[in-house]
C-alpha cells in the first residue's frame, strides 16, 4: 500500500507539468497575437517617447531622455485637450450609465415584445463607429438635418450648425457618444439583472417593500459589482476616443472637441513628430493605469468588506 502511495505522488508532479504545458500551449494562440499587435507596439511607442523621430527626417534618429516630456509640462494645448478629454469621458460615461440603467430595468420586465425591444436596443452597438458619425451629421446638418427640421416644424427658430457651434459642438458630440455607448453598457447590466435571484425580490415586495426600496436594497447590491466594472472600462474607453469624433467635427470648432487622442494623431501624422506624439501616449497610458488602479483598489476594498 505504501509503495502504491509513492508511485502515485512521484507520478502527481508529472502530470501536473504535462497539464501546465497543454495550457500554455492552448492559451499560444491568443497570446500571440497580443504580444505582437499590443504589448511590442506599446513598449516600443514607450521607447519612441524619448527621442527626436520625425517623419521624413534623413538624419539619425537621436536619444533625448525626458525632453518629449519636459515640453508636454509646458505644452498648454495638450493639457486643454486632456482637459477636454475628461469631459467627454465623464459627460458620456455618466448620462450612459444612468440611461442604460432605466432601459435595462425597462428591458427586465414581463412586457409584449420584450426580445424585439432587446434586439433593437443593441442596433448602435453593432455598428461601425465611422457608419455612427457619418449618420449623426446628417442629423446634424444645419440645412437639411432632421434636428433642426424638427425644430423648425415645432416653431423652436430656424436651427443651428451644432458641429460647428463653439458652444454646441462638445455637447453635440457628447450625445453622439451616449447614444453609441448606451446599448453595451445596456447588455451588461440587463446580465446582472438577470442573475439576481426573483426570490429576494418577492421576500422584499411580501415585507411591503416599495419599487424603490426593492431597488436600493436588493438590486442595487447585486448589481453593483457589474456597474463598477462597466462604469470604469466605458470611462477607459471613452478617455480613448478616437473615431467618432474625429468623423464627426475632426476636433473642431477651434479645438473645442479635440481629445488627446486626436491631439497625438495630428502631432503624429500631420506634423511628423513621431517621438512628441509617443510622450502623449504614455501620459495618456498613465492616467489609464492610475484609472485601473483606483477600480482595482475599489474592487479589492469592496472585497474585503464583504
Amino acid at each position: 500500500m505504501a509503495l502504491v502511495t509513492d508511485v502515485a505522488s512521484t507520478r502527481r508532479p508529472a502530470a501536473a507539468r504535462v497539464t501546465d504545458r497543454g495550457a500554455w500551449f492552448l492559451v499560444l494562440p491568443a497570446l500571440i497575437p497580443i504580444l505582437v499587435l499590443s504589448v511590442g507596439p506599446l513598449l516600443y511607442g514607450i521607447l519612441l517617447a524619448f527621442t527626436d523621430a520625425q517623419s521624413g527626417r534623413t538624419a539619425a534618429t537621436r536619444w533625448t531622455g525626458g525632453l518629449n516630456f519636459r515640453d508636454l509640462l509646458h505644452d498648454t494645448l495638450f493639457w486643454e485637450s486632456f482637459r477636454i478629454g475628461l469631459v467627454w469621458a465623464v459627460g458620456v460615461t455618466v448620462p450612459q450609465f444612468l440611461l442604460a440603467l432605466g432601459l435595462a430595468l425597462l428591458l427586465n420586465q414581463e412586457l409584449r415584445l420584450r426580445r424585439l425591444a432587446r434586439a433593437l436596443a443593441i442596433v448602435p452597438w453593432a455598428m461601425p463607429e465611422v457608419v455612427v458619425g457619418i449618420i449623426w451629421r446628417l442629423v446634424y446638418n444645419p440645412d437639411a438635418g432632421i434636428l433642426n427640421e424638427t425644430l423648425h416644424d415645432l416653431g423652436l427658430g430656424d436651427g443651428r450648425d451644432w458641429l460647428s457651434g463653439l458652444g454646441t459642438a462638445l455637447p453635440a458630440v457628447i450625445v453622439v457618444g451616449v447614444w453609441a455607448g448606451m446599448p453595451q453598457t445596456t447588455v451588461a447590466l440587463l446580465a446582472g439583472l438577470q442573475n439576481t435571484p426573483r426570490e429576494l425580490h418577492e421576500a422584499a415586495a411580501v415585507d411591503g417593500a416599495g419599487a424603490w426600496r426593492r431597488f436600493r436594497t436588493v438590486t442595487w447590491p447585486a448589481l453593483r459589482p457589474v456597474a463598477l466594472a462597466v462604469t470604469a472600462l466605458n470611462l477607459i474607453w471613452n478617455f480613448n476616443s478616437f473615431a467618432l469624433v474625429y468623423v464627426l467635427t475632426n476636433g473642431g470648432p477651434g479645438g473645442k472637441t479635440r481629445l488627446p487622442m486626436l491631439f497625438a494623431y495630428e502631432e503624429a501624422f500631420r506634423y511628423g513628430q513621431f517621438g512628441y506624439a509617443a510622450a502623449m501616449g504614455c501620459a495618456m497610458v498613465a492616467v489609464i493605469a492610475v484609472l485601473l488602479a483606483v477600480f482595482l483598489a475599489g474592487r479589492l476594498r469592496g472585497g474585503e468588506d464583504a
